[in-house]
């Protein structure tokens, strides 16, 4: 039976890419591709991939969020991250959000195949140098205090947050999120007094830094 795959990128051309490289293995079926992280999850829920191929950043919900949701609503679907961040932040906060493996875009593709047939059978799959970074990371963690609980964001604040770091407008969030333009105003008022930041370009750069969006996005 083919492992079904569902591939998520915001580039066109690397989706392309990854599609014909995997539908030249016998044992594995491309089911459908998304090019931002809400799409990502609808369709993770309608078809129930054995494993989502994710990109990191991508516009209006990034991997790590979208890797949350997949992972919380079947955790059956294992998730692959492919991204061009090495760094600590991406990797450890992939991770923490149901990734089973962690791949660097310039990995070649027998590693991704290997990978695809790691994370299938349980366990987990990273590119060689990634261990250490993991390691890294999770010691610096160990040091630092645990963060008051009146900064941890819901998974909708960190949804919006994005959308504001952005440039979404109030109306541009609602519609995106199906929701008020009031409440989207509610949840931007909840953010800055949890995070204790009050400006757009104080929250764009925290957004940043804390990997829910990129520059480049």
């Amino acid at each position: 039976m083919s492992i079904k795959i569902l591939l998520a990128d915001d580039h066109k051309i690397t989706r392309e890419g990854l599609r014909s490289l995997l539908e030249d293995q016998a044992d594995m079926k491309v089911v459908a591709e998304a090019k931002e992280g809400r799409e990502t999850v609808e369709l993770a829920a309608k078809l129930a991939p054995d494993v989502v191929i994710m990109d990191v950043s991508m516009p209006e919900m990034n991997g790590m969020e979208a890797t949350r949701q997949i992972v919380n609503k079947n955790e059956n679907v294992k998730v692959i991250a492919l991204s061009m961040h090495s760094d600590s932040l991406f990797v450890c906060e992939m991770l923490k959000s149901g990734a089973s493996g962690y791949l660097l875009k310039d990995c070649a593709f027998e590693e991704l195949a290997r990978a695809i047939h790691t994370v299938i059978k349980g366990k987990t799959y990273l590119s060689p140098g990634i261990s250490d970074v993991v390691v890294s990371g999770y010691l610096r963690q160990l040091s630092k205090p645990e963060p008051s609980s009146s900064k941890v964001l819901t998974d909708r604040e960190r949804e919006v947050l994005q959308l504001i770091a952005e440039g979404k407008s109030t109306k541009q969030i609602a519609l995106k999120l199906y929701i008020s333009g009031k409440t989207v105003e509610t949840h931007r008022r909840q953010i800055m007094n949890k995070l204790d930041i009050f400006t757009i370009a104080e929250l764009t750069k925290y957004a940043i830094r804390k990997g829910l969006t990129s520059l480049d996005v």
